[in-house]
């Protein structure tokens, strides 16, 4: 039975070049010369530092660039609040989405049944399954999918016969 994933992948290899890429364009900048103003990257999660609002924008502006730069999503970001560190320094925790959550499955189920196509989606962890009989049924469920689901940038993989 033919079947597909709908899955939430960032890629992390590109990420981290934009966030060096970042790194190295602030360290340049005369703008930013004599500041704190960095990226740093562990795991799934960015922390921009700088001394003010207006200079972590500016950082986030560069980081968002970058990562348009390598094919990588911005809508993977959830910026985070800016959070005052000491003197007149701040930073802001940026986290890198991977996965769909449950109520985003749960959406994409529901999306998937009300539109009589004849396909089933089933939720497996942090990707959502859809199986159908004809290869033409999985094309109209993606194209579904492409078109009303435009908060994440969700990819489709496994595409099987």
């Amino acid at each position: 039975m033919p079947s597909f994933d709908t899955v939430l992948e960032p890629n992390l290899v590109e990420v981290r070049n934009a966030v060096d890429q970042s790194n190295k364009e602030i360290g340049t900048r005369f703008d930013f010369k004599g500041s704190d103003a960095r990226i740093e990257l562990k795991d799934k999660e960015l922390t921009l530092f700088g001394d003010s609002d207006f200079q972590l924008g500016q950082v986030l502006d560069i980081l968002t660039l970058k990562m348009t730069k390598r094919s990588v999503d911005a809508r993977f970001l959830d910026i985070g609040k800016i959070e005052k560190i000491g003197g007149d320094k701040v930073k802001q925790v940026i986290k890198i989405k991977a996965g769909i959550e449950s109520e985003l499955a749960k959406k994409i189920q529901q999306l998937i049944k009300g539109s009589k196509i004849k396909v089933q989606a089933s939720i497996q962890g942090d990707s959502v399954r859809v199986n159908g009989s004809k290869r033409d049924d999985l094309q109209a469920a993606i194209a579904l999918l492409k078109k009303d689901i435009t908060e994440v940038p969700l990819s489709f993989n496994n595409f099987r016969d």
